[in-house]
């Protein structure tokens, strides 16, 4: 694959940022259109730099337009929530503020036709199957965004974009308490469960002790408070008949109290596992019905018939809904809500999608015809020539003897980690061995998964390889579902080693052993945090085992890769971390950090005074990391025979052994075979672990 080139036009809507795209600029193929929509987001790194995402949650957000297959609506809108720090793609929820640059959006790309003034769209929510009008002003026939309307939560004034919800209620589950209750009770707490706009749980805020008016940073620093809501939300999400909610974004869990008035109410709006820093205009809908309606946990001091003026409180100021009520009592409904939005055309040109985010080549095919054509989309120029050259290239015989150029050693963590180092050290003897320049190429993000699948899609001829070890090839995969498979993808090529996981703390933390610090968890849950590579990285697994063999609350903190866990434990923003004894054993050495314990069966040689943790009395932490060498699937036998030989060469090296060792590691060489029988098990052992532990990529 080759980087494509696409239309987007990127907008502010709301109080939320994002991609706009016409369907027809996207791939027709669910898993490619994910995937574009992953590498346009940059969703792999928590910061998004690769992408046009803004590190969060509200500006990760796509939509989608094209014109409607309804017969009484004008332009279906379908909305992505794409992942923020992991190659995640969610289309069941709807994103109201994204939906107030729809009708624009589909103005200035010739779905609807401009009248003099104002315009209304009519919107179908492929998400939820829901109809919203929207109405934006159109002096002279042209989309203004210029205007004096001004929204909380966004800097400056606009024009203002009207929302008018018609068929919002029980659009997701069928009823607007799809339970049956207005109020449920869930581990001694009551809920209501609502589906208005979005399926939401809502809950007192003095119930779960807080006052419900706090800042976000503050609630998302309450650990006790987040497990807390999200142990209610799994209850609840089944209650709605949504199943296993816990890997969904849906219900949404949500913090009502007291407004300022009788015709307000205060809220904290979570997304699920992190307050909103303002509020989802659905979520809003959803508070301001249950306010509106008697008997829910959020029901305001009166409830009449007719059109009422509510206002919703978010940490960043207010969002006003008109809810028309029909009936009294039990039998009052909500016939519509309506609110202002604003959006801004941001920019609009072509966007650039990176190939190491496609699982496989793009295929575009005519529905009449069994061939890959360019037809009449004006993206498919940029998208057919790629897909055609990956075929090409990997039906083509090879020409020259192996190697005829650099060899590239892909890492999947940053530079200056445990796994870093001792790839440089194998690649310093490779090149000479093989004759050629060896490359090492840091492709962190995504818990390994980035560097997987460059390799995985890699041409198999044995000049992209991958230092692949316990988190790649064995956690990571029993975590989580990944776009690569750990033994169909790769070619074991042969093992490098093995090295025992250290429990170390900061210099100046102060706990004196693994004892003193189970006694201080529990005395306070989540008093200290421990560091990980990411979530599904050896770090991570031994931490959640630790937590779970100990009975202790601890708060655990993802960083992509090793080296900035390792540099934040010893400044002391986190307190403990789990590392390999490679990567932890020269800032032992150093004095900055204090070994605690080994998480493995027996103590280490270079650290014969420590403790296993089983000895400090924490039993079932046994993770002993390994390292190999793996190529793409289907490269060449004589090719991984060749690469085996020289690795193995290399791990007989007497001077390569010491660096190795001095580190705290144990080299251990193999043939592929043995590799890809260690693979297999282990990736058994550790699904066997993310069950019995209760594990989430979360």
């Amino acid at each position: 694959m080759h980087p494509i080139t696409l239309p987007c036009v990127l907008m502010r809507a709301g109080t939320s940022r994002g991609p706009f795209f016409l369907r027809d600029w996207l791939p027709a193929d669910e898993t490619a259109r994910d995937e574009t929509l992953i590498g346009a987001i940059g969703a792999s790194d928590l910061l998004q730099v690769d992408g046009v995402g803004g590190g969060s949650t509200l500006t990760s957000k796509v939509a989608i337009v094209s014109r409607s297959s309804q017969p009484d609506c004008d332009v279906d809108y379908l909305f992505a929530q794409v992942g923020v720090g992991q190659r995640s793609v969610d289309t069941r929820p709807n994103c109201g503020n994204m939906l107030s640059g729809v009708a624009p959006f589909a103005i200035e790309q010739g779905l609807v036709a401009a009248q003099d003034g104002q315009t209304t769209v009519r919107v179908f929510n492929v998400n939820t199957r829901a109809r919203i009008d929207v109405t934006v002003l159109t002096p002279g026939r042209r989309v203004t965004y210029d205007g004096l309307t001004s929204i909380d939560g966004v800097a400056g004034t606009a024009a203002p974009i009207r929302l008018n919800f018609l068929d919002a209620w029980g659009s997701v589950t069928g009823s607007v308490f799809p339970t049956g209750q207005r109020i449920d009770v869930i581990d001694g707490v009551e809920v209501t469960c609502i589906d208005a706009a979005m399926p939401l749980m809502i809950v007192r805020a003095a119930d779960l002790g807080v006052g419900g008016r706090e800042p976000p940073i503050e609630l998302d620093a309450n650990r006790t408070l987040l497990e807390r809501l999200e142990r209610l939300r799994l209850v609840a999400g089944e209650r709605m008949g949504l199943g296993d909610v816990s890997t969904s974004v849906i219900p949404k869990p949500v913090l009502v109290s007291r407004g300022h008035d009788d015709d307000s109410v205060t809220s904290r709006y979570f997304t699920p596992r992190r307050c909103h820093a303002s509020h989802a205009v659905t979520g809003a809908i959803g508070v301001a019905t249950a306010f509106a309606l008697p008997g829910t946990v959020a029901s305001g001091p009166t409830s009449v018939a007719g059109v009422r003026k509510l206002s919703v409180l978010h940490p960043q100021g207010r969002i006003d809904v008109e809810v028309a009520i029909d009936g009294d009592g039990a039998d009052a409904r909500i016939q519509r809500a309506s609110l202002v939005r604003t959006a801004r055309k941001i920019l609009q040109g072509e966007l650039h999608i990176p190939d190491y985010v496609f699982s496989r080549p793009i295929q575009i095919r005519d529905q009449n015809h069994d061939q890959i054509h360019e037809g009449d989309n004006p993206m498919l120029k940029h998208l057919i020539a790629p897909t055609l050259a990956a075929a090409l290239a990997a039906t083509a015989p090879a020409a020259h003897a192996f190697p005829d150029k650099a060899i590239t050693i892909v890492v999947p963590t940053a530079a200056g980690g445990g796994n870093d180092a001792m790839a440089r050290t194998i690649a310093q003897k490779l090149g000479t061995l093989l004759g050629q320049t060896i490359v090492i190429d840091n492709r962190a993000g995504a818990n390994g998964s980035i560097a997987s699948e460059f390799v995985a899609r890699a041409p198999a001829d044995g000049h992209t390889l991958m230092f692949g070890y316990i988190a790649t090839h064995s956690m990571n995969p029993a975590l989580q579902k990944l776009r690569y498979d750990p033994v169909n993808d790769f070619e074991p090529i042969g093992l490098v080693g093995y090295s025992a996981t250290l429990m170390v703390a900061n210099a100046n933390v102060p706990v004196k052993d693994v004892k003193d610090l189970v006694a201080q968890l529990k005395a306070k849950p989540d008093k200290y945090t421990y560091a990980s590579a990411g979530n599904g990285t050896a770090p991570h697994f031994a931490a959640e085992l630790f937590k779970m063999n100990a009975g202790v609350v601890m708060l655990g903190v993802p960083y992509k890769g090793s080296a900035p866990a390792v540099s934040d434990t010893i400044g002391g923003q986190t307190q403990f971390m789990f590392p390999s004894l490679f990567t932890a054993l020269p800032h032992v050495k150093a004095g900055k950090l204090k070994a605690l314990a080994v998480a493995g069966p027996k103590r280490s040689a270079s650290l014969p005074d420590v403790p296993t943790l089983k000895e400090a009395g924490v039993d079932g932490v046994d993770v002993m990391q390994w390292y190999g060498l793996f190529a793409p699937a289907r490269t060449p036998k004589p090719i991984v025979e060749q690469l085996n030989k020289a690795l193995n060469q290399i791990l007989n090296d007497k001077d390569i052994i010491k660096r190795i060792e001095d580190h705290g590691a144990d080299v251990e060489s193999s043939t592929p075979e043995q590799l890809g029988a260690l693979v297999k098990s282990e990736l058994t052992k550790w699904k066997g672990v993310v069950q019995k532990a209760k594990l989430t990529a979360d």
